[in-house]
């Protein structure tokens, strides 16, 4: 009952943001800059949702956010699942050296990467370029998502694949259909978190991105924000909201893959 109670507590602790977010997204004006605040609107309304979908560049930054995460999620999984594999499998010169120099550069804060990584972006010209931000995101996210994939990849027993290749299965044979349907759960909860890191990240963005045209909209809404008596609190909920509604459709769509992964071994004999 105690671990009901602190489990519940912690879910209004973590959801409470996400459902004012959306309920001051739906009050009017009035309600919003009143002194008393309420929990729910009397007379919900949409107008907020349409002002932020009719602001300049909405739907280009919408494009570019897609175009952005949809490479960095697909590039991110195809080279962190083969380095993965290869610094699961094999053993090489370097292996653990490899290893230690991956968990090195995820204790690196990211806002010390900003200046190098600009330098080196404007040096082959890609400033101001989705290819640059993509470059980029891909530096930030690679090596967690290979140390990731390396755990779920050692996790698998090496002689599944030595007892396909006994039955006359190709060494490429037994990748594809042993260790890649077994990994996919792997893939599918690395893919969660390297899509919703690219989505949010606003830093190497603005800085990297500076027409708007290119931009991306973790930058768009900040435009939301002007002095402290006068900002657009209702549009800026409601764009916060049709920003997130992109990674909660990503997640609804990958979730059974998900628990597939974390429940697999629970029928085992």
């Amino acid at each position: 009952m105690a671990w009901n109670v602190v489990g519940l507590a912690v879910f209004v602790v973590v959801a409470f943001p996400v459902f004012w977010m959306v309920s001051t997204a739906l009050k009017p004006d009035d309600e919003i800059n009143s002194f008393t605040p309420t929990w729910f609107s009397t007379e919900p309304t949409l107008q907020h949702f349409r002002d932020a979908i009719a602001r300049p560049y909405f739907w280009d930054t919408v494009k570019n956010s897609l175009i952005v995460v949809g490479a960095v999620v697909v590039l991110s999984m195809v080279v962190a699942f083969l380095a993965a594999v290869a610094l699961a499998k094999y053993r090489f010169t370097g292996n653990k050296l490899f290893v230690v120099l991956v968990i090195g550069i995820l204790m690196l804060p990211q806002a010390g990467l900003v200046i190098p990584l600009y330098v080196v972006l404007a040096k082959y010209g890609l400033t101001n370029e989705l290819m640059g931000l993509v470059l980029t995101h891909l530096v930030i996210l690679l090596p967690f998502a290979v140390w990731t994939l390396r755990g779920f990849i050692m996790g698998i027993p090496k002689e599944l694949e030595e007892a396909a290749m006994v039955d006359g299965s190709s060494r490429l044979g037994a990748f594809t259909r042993i260790l890649l349907p077994l990994v996919a759960p792997g893939l599918v909860a690395t893919s969660v978190f390297v899509f919703i890191t690219s989505w949010n990240e606003y830093i190497f963005a603005n800085v990297i991105l500076t027409d708007q045209s290119n931009q991306t909209l973790t930058i768009w809404l900040s435009y939301f924000y002007g002095t402290s008596r006068n900002i657009d609190w209702g549009g800026l909920m409601a764009a916060s909201t049709l920003t997130a509604i992109p990674v909660v459709v990503f997640f609804l769509l990958v979730q059974r893959k998900i628990v597939f992964g974390l429940t697999a071994g629970a029928v085992k004999a």
